[in-house]
C-alpha cells in the first residue's frame, strides 16, 4: 500500500511539474508585452490579467483530463468539487500578478495536491528565473531547472539570531482599510534584522525560505492557494510553519524553528 501511494504521488508530482512548466511558457510569452489584459478584483490593488485566467483554464482542463474525479481549488475560478474525492488540487496560476503586470521578474505558478486536507505534493515554478521547487510529503524538498535532471536538496537557514537575518513579508490587499495590515509589525521587525524583502509572491517567499536564501518569512491574510505548495516545501526542507493570527484568513510565520519562535515573540507583542 505504501509503495502504491508513493508511486501515485510521484506520478502526480510529475504531472504537476509539466502543468507548471506549460503555464510558465504562457506567462513568458506575454511578459513585458501589451498583451496581458490587466483588470482588478476586490479593489484597485488586487490585480488580475488574462494570463492568470488562461493559465487557470489550462490547469482546470488538464487536471480534469488526467484526474477527472479530483477536486480543484483555484484562485480565479474558485472551487470545483467532487464530493466523492479525497484529493484536491490547489492552484495559483500566477502568484505575483502585481509584479508580472509591472514587468518585474518575481512571479510563479503554484500547485499543491492535498489528500484528506493534508498537502502531499507541492510544485512551484518561477519561469523567468527558471527555478522549479518540488516536494512530496516525507521525501524532502528540491530545486531544479526546467528540462534539467540535476536537482539540489533544500534546507532552511542555519542562522539563530534575527540581527543576522534577511527576512521577507508582504502586505494584504486591504491594507488601506484594515487595521491588521502588517505596517506596524514590519516597522518593528525591520530595525532588528539585517535586511527586509517584499517580493510580492507568497509562494516564492516560502520557496526562498525553504532554500535558506530568505531566513524567515511572515505574512497576514493569505489564501490556501498562496501557501499550499510552499508550506509543504518549507516543512520538507526542515522548517516549521506556525499560525500568526486567527482573524486574518491564513496568517503564518515560516522558517527554521529558532527564528520562527523569535519572530513569533516579536510579532505577537506588536
Amino acid at each position: 500500500m505504501k509503495e502504491q501511494l508513493e508511486e501515485m504521488l510521484t506520478e502526480m508530482k510529475d504531472a504537476a511539474v509539466q502543468m507548471a512548466l506549460h503555464c510558465g511558457k504562457l506567462q513568458l510569452a506575454a511578459f513585458r508585452s501589451n498583451n496581458i489584459g490587466i483588470d482588478t478584483k476586490s479593489n484597485v490593488y488586487d490585480v488580475v490579467t488574462k494570463v492568470d485566467k488562461a493559465c487557470e483554464d489550462y490547469l482546470l482542463a488538464e487536471i480534469s483530463r488526467l484526474y477527472p474525479t479530483h477536486s480543484v481549488i483555484g484562485e480565479e475560478t474558485g472551487q470545483h468539487l467532487h464530493a466523492e474525492s479525497e484529493w484536491a488540487w490547489v492552484v495559483d496560476p500566477l502568484d505575483g500578478t502585481n509584479s508580472y503586470s509591472q514587468g518585474l521578474p518575481v512571479f510563479c505558478v503554484s500547485i499543491g495536491i492535498t489528500y484528506r486536507g493534508e498537502c502531499m505534493v507541492g510544485v512551484v515554478y518561477a519561469p523567468y528565473l527558471d527555478e522549479l521547487y518540488t516536494a512530496i510529503k516525507g521525501q524532502g524538498a528540491w530545486l531544479g531547472k526546467a528540462g534539467s535532471e540535476r536537482i539540489n536538496s533544500l534546507h532552511v537557514s542555519a542562522k539563530t539570531a534575527l540581527k543576522e537575518c534577511v527576512v521577507a513579508s508582504g502586505f494584504p490587499y486591504d491594507k488601506a482599510t484594515h487595521p491588521v495590515n502588517n505596517i506596524r509589525e514590519a516597522s518593528i521587525v525591520i530595525p532588528q534584522v539585517r535586511g527586509f524583502r517584499r517580493m510580492g509572491s507568497a509562494a516564492y517567499d516560502l520557496c526562498c525560505t525553504a532554500m535558506g536564501t530568505i531566513d524567515a518569512y511572515w505574512e497576514y491574510n493569505l489564501n490556501l492557494w498562496d501557501v499550499c505548495a510552499g508550506q509543504l516545501i518549507v516543512s520538507e526542507a526542515g522548517g516549521i510553519i506556525v499560525p500568526l493570527a486567527e482573524n486574518r484568513k491564513i496568517s503564518i510565520i515560516a522558517g527554521p524553528e529558532k527564528l520562527v519562535r523569535l519572530l513569533q515573540e516579536t510579532l505577537t507583542h506588536c
